[in-house]
């Protein structure tokens, strides 16, 4: 299980609650591995490289059914592309592959082990793109050089890959753009899919450009994210609503414009804040260099595969230990993007309110939640992160309540930006635990929670009282909350 810290989590307060919620939380981080989707997806046969498992597809994908690739029509395969954990699913694809793989290159973030053995690694940095970035997706550019349609390339890509493959686009340097990452994402707290249609933009590979530098070659595109997390009504994405709203994934279509780019800066009253060469950049932006359009990447034949749907994985994963556990489970939100702070000040509320009516729903109960909370940091320089904040707000609002207990996390382990030094803490926490004893077991120990969510600066206060979760790092399907409420 990910969860490394579980003894100190759960030998205070409401311990029967936290051992739940514990457990609860560590059912759905378990269910994230690519490494055995991607071996249950590709397979070798005598004659070709097999994919065939419809639980990977998408509603409505116009190429859907068994693809078989012949190897006598291939000379070379390769494996590029970028995410956090990452290495899980390309170390599968060294195996399945064996001697049939030719090489390539992914980039993962910074503190990772290198695990892969015939594929290179470039760890870089995230949230904020620094010069290995740079140095990987140079090394994935030069894989090419010379490719032909008798080439045969697997992409991956995931949570994290905005930032980790970064690589500017025109006269637009690094540096610019981790200023302007800094700016959006922490000063002024915007929203990864806002943020991201301006990165399409402003780079040599986002926006389906990564797709176009690999033809004429045969493509198939997997992902280690959830594609619903597009923000589509329906649970399991259907491919053109995905391509149609993407503005995650680099390998495929992203129809936002030049013109869009710059809306979301102006909306977020940054254009004047914005570094010169990347206003420049957007305003010479136009059709003769746009992002890929649906039509021309579905006319490529390529596959595109999620390896982790949230609703085939997570969700069944923590419904089937809420069961065990004889508890019914109850999704509460399944995309919640707000600021971090207000969800756990609002999420607590309604646990309150379960807990005292039995209203909506009665007790014993676990909601559960999704999605991309924000922190809005402004000049602040705390060390925490989203779930960290929505915990510490829930530990305010349920003080003295002996029912109620709060768990979240990043499922990929890393909850924020990271910076994190205290004896014996990890870098970066994963997330938080609390319950209605939090509060009280602060003040014994001389810790202001509230001067904590003033700063944002979570990480330390939290890791002090043995409510923040240290996990082991894999990939991401945004966010998992569990609430119980006994």
């Amino acid at each position: 299980m990910r969860i490394l810290n579980k003894g100190a989590l759960t030998a205070h307060g409401n311990r029967e609650g936290r051992k739940i919620v514990a457990e609860l939380l560590d059912a759905g981080l378990d269910a994230l591995d690519p490494y055995a989707r991607v071996k249950q997806l590709v397979r070798l046969e005598q004659d070709g490289i097999v994919l065939d498992d419809r639980d990977f597809e998408m509603e409505g994908d116009p190429h859907a059914g068994p693809m078989v690739y012949p190897f006598k029509e291939f000379d070379r395969i390769f494996v590029i592309g970028a995410a956090k954990g990452v290495q899980r699913a390309a170390l599968a694809l060294e195996e399945v592959l064996g001697d049939r793989l030719t090489g390539g290159h992914v980039i993962d973030k910074h503190g990772e082990p290198v695990i892969c053995k015939r594929i290179g690694v470039t760890l870089a940095g995230h949230p904020l793109p620094d010069l290995a970035c740079v140095e990987g997706c140079r090394k994935i550019e030069a894989l090419a050089k010379g490719i032909t349609e008798r080439d045969l390339v697997f992409t991956v890509s995931g949570s994290g890959c905005g930032s980790l493959m970064t690589y500017p686009a025109g006269d637009i340097e690094i540096s610019d753009i981790a200023r302007f990452t800094h700016l959006m994402q922490i000063e002024k707290g915007v929203p990864t899919g806002d943020l991201n249609k301006v990165r399409t933009h402003i780079d040599r590979f986002k926006g389906g450009r990564l797709q176009r530098l690999f033809r004429p070659a045969a493509q198939v595109h997997l992902t280690t994210a959830d594609p619903a997390k597009m923000g589509t009504p329906v649970l399991r994405a259907s491919y053109f609503e995905m391509l149609e709203k993407n503005t995650f994934f680099p390998t495929v279509a992203s129809p936002s414009t030049y013109g869009d780019a710059i809306g979301v800066i102006k909306k977020w009253g940054a254009w004047e804040d914005t570094p010169a060469s990347i206003r420049q950049h957007l305003l010479a932006g136009g059709p003769h260099n746009e992002n890929m359009g649906v039509a021309e990447f579905v006319a490529t034949g390529d596959r595109f595969f999620g390896l982790i749907f949230k609703d085939a994985t997570v969700y069944p994963a923590v419904r089937r230990r809420a069961k065990k556990l004889g508890l019914q489970c109850i999704m509460l939100s399944e995309y919640m993007e707000a600021e971090a702070r207000e969800a756990g000040y609002v999420n607590a509320q309604m646990a309150l309110c379960v807990e005292r009516m039995g209203e909506p729903f009665q007790p014993p109960v676990v909601l559960m939640t999704s999605g991309e909370n924000v922190v809005t940091v402004g000049s602040g320089t705390g060390v925490g992160g989203r779930n960290q904040e929505y915990c510490m707000a829930a530990a305010l609002t349920i003080a003295d309540s002996r029912r109620i207990v709060f768990g979240a996390v990043d499922t990929d382990g890393t909850d924020g930006p990271g910076g994190f030094r205290f004896h014996g803490a990890p870098e970066c926490l994963a997330g938080a635990i609390v319950d209605g004893y939090t509060l009280e077991e602060a003040r014994e120990a001389g810790i202001d929670l509230w001067q904590a969510m003033r700063t944002h600066a979570t990480s330390e206060p939290l890791w002090r009282l043995d409510c923040g979760v240290h996990a082991a790092h894999g990939v991401s399907a945004l966010d998992l909350g569990i609430i119980l409420i006994m």
